[in-house]
């Protein structure tokens, strides 16, 4: 097991502590999905209107006798009714893969141990230990960190890393969310379905599902079309009985006056059409729970969504390079140009050695695309300044076997700009390239360099004397759609 450098006051819970709050609390593990028997699903789909009439119309053709037609009305039960369970079915599953976020081994603290359990038995009040690449299972309080940062896209939708420690001002940290860099300790709060992530589970389960406007009017037709069909049977089957006074045959003549009354091809071509709807959707990649949204999504006319991850990648790409020294921003074709050179490197040695963060993950692939001579074996990290301050920056050292040394800076543009030697003029300056890269949508990272010499390192970042080399310019891909939606979307805009 990992050996952790843990303050020896964090000792954890001991085995009576443990029992209490398992008692009280409950396990680890999330009630809020109720897993749906396949009977009770195929039961919900031939409750609607129109399969019931459909139902209604092949049981009136067998008693009549009409057994081609009857084979008719079955075969459209089974295929419309086919469709929906494959739908529904699938749309459970979605929702029970909520409940796999959680890794299946954690890491914790009890009686001053650190130990291994399964996450369902992590308690109220444990000391859990999450570190890079880790996902975190339940919600809490950090009380130890180093170099901590947390990716929240799971619940928040942003890719950017969240650093967080025991002293910034919000040290709460939450269940499904992945540690990106450092070690933190945190005290559990949350567990199971009253974590972050379990509401979500929740409140999807307790969402009032609402007819389309077309369910709705079918449903009103389907009710006065039996209302018709009855009564022109009883009186059909009435004046018939008082002519024959033979009660099969009467019976026979107004089943069949009624059957020439219902239009049973109506929802047979509406539920046909419905369910190729939501099949042609799912070969698109997308879940419909229920078949009669697909009415409800044709008649749409404004769609609110979240951009990040929903129609990006949720990953950030290295758009452009704004160069301080020859004052030009150069694009993807030309990262290559000599001019760029200090920058990219010196952006590079700014990120962590082996990265984990998408950004510092593009920073590294574009060094080696744009650098001739790879130095990084050549040089061992030797002090680090973690990202820090309002607005906040990070600093790394490195220096290689001959003692060349490398003082390497980046973070928010601001942060950047005040630790500079620039003038307020040239600030001004770069403000405005901030302005305009930020009315694009871009996220923007300022990168300096430093020239230090001697081991007597400055207690802040903040405090060391920097160049301005330049601005990184990242945004987050759209989502590569298939060719019909995306003609679709170029339509609509």
């Amino acid at each position: 097991m990992t050996t952790y450098n843990i303050p020896k006051h964090l000792t954890g819970l001991s085995e009576e502590e443990l029992k209490i709050s398992q008692n009280k609390f409950g396990y680890n593990h999330s009630d809020s999905i109720k897993k749906n028997t396949w009977y009770n699903m195929l039961l919900a789909i031939l409750k609607e209107p129109m399969l019931l009439l459909l139902i209604a119309v092949a049981v009136i053709y067998v008693i009549v006798g009409n057994y081609s037609e009857a084979a008719f009305m079955l075969g459209a039960i089974i295929a419309v009714s086919g469709i929906s369970f494959y739908q529904d079915n699938r749309s459970k599953k979605a929702l029970e893969a909520l409940q796999k976020l959680n890794e299946p081994l954690s890491t914790v603290i009890r009686n001053s141990k650190v130990i291994q359990i399964a996450t369902h038995e992590i308690a109220v009040g444990d000391l859990c230990i999450t570190e890079e690449g880790k996902m975190i299972n339940a919600d809490g309080e950090i009380v130890h960190s180093n170099d901590f940062s947390v990716n929240e896209a799971s619940l928040t939708g942003e890719s950017f890393s969240v650093f967080k420690n025991q002293d910034t001002e919000d040290r709460k940290i939450y269940s499904g969310t992945l540690t990106v860099s450092g070690l933190a300790v945190f005290k559990v709060e949350k567990i199971g379905s009253e974590t972050k992530l379990g509401k979500i589970g929740k409140s999807i389960q307790e969402i009032k599902e609402e007819r389309s406007p077309l369910q709705i009017q079918i449903t009103k037709f389907v009710k006065w079309m039996a209302v018709i069909g009855i009564v022109v049977f009883l009186m059909v089957w009435a004046y018939s009985f008082w002519q024959s006074r033979n009660i099969i045959e009467s019976l026979l003549v107004g089943l069949t006056l009624a059957m020439s009354i219902l239009p049973e091809e109506i929802p047979v071509a509406f539920t046909t059409f419905m369910a190729l709807g939501a099949w042609k959707l799912m070969r698109e990649g997308i879940i419909i729970k229920r078949s009669s949204v697909v009415e409800t999504l044709g008649s749409t006319t404004v769609i609110c969504t979240d951009k990040t991850g929903t129609i990006t990648e949720n990953s950030m790409r290295l758009k452009a390079l704004f160069d301080y020294k020859s004052n030009q921003v150069f694009d993807e074709e030309r990262f290559n140009a000599p001019e760029l050179s200090e920058l990219i490197e010196f952006a590079m040695w700014s990120s962590e050695p082996v990265p984990f963060d998408p950004m510092e993950k593009t920073l590294h692939e574009i060094y080696e695309q744009a650098q001739p001579n790879d130095r990084r074996k050549d040089f061992q990290m030797v002090h680090e300044y973690p990202l820090d301050g309002k607005p906040p920056m990070m600093t790394h050292l490195f220096e290689n076997h001959s003692g060349e040394r490398i003082v390497a800076a980046k973070g928010a543009p601001e942060a950047i700009l005040a630790v500079s030697n620039l003038s307020e003029y040239e600030k001004d300056k770069l403000r405005q390239h901030i302005s305009d890269f930020g009315k694009q949508g871009y996220r923007i990272l300022g990168v300096a360099k430093c020239y230090f010499k001697g081991n007597n390192f400055p207690e802040k970042q903040q405090d060391f004397n920097f160049d301005f080399l330049g601005f990184t310019v990242f945004y987050d891909p759209p989502k590569k759609y298939p060719a019909s939606i995306q003609e679709n979307l170029r339509c609509r805009n």
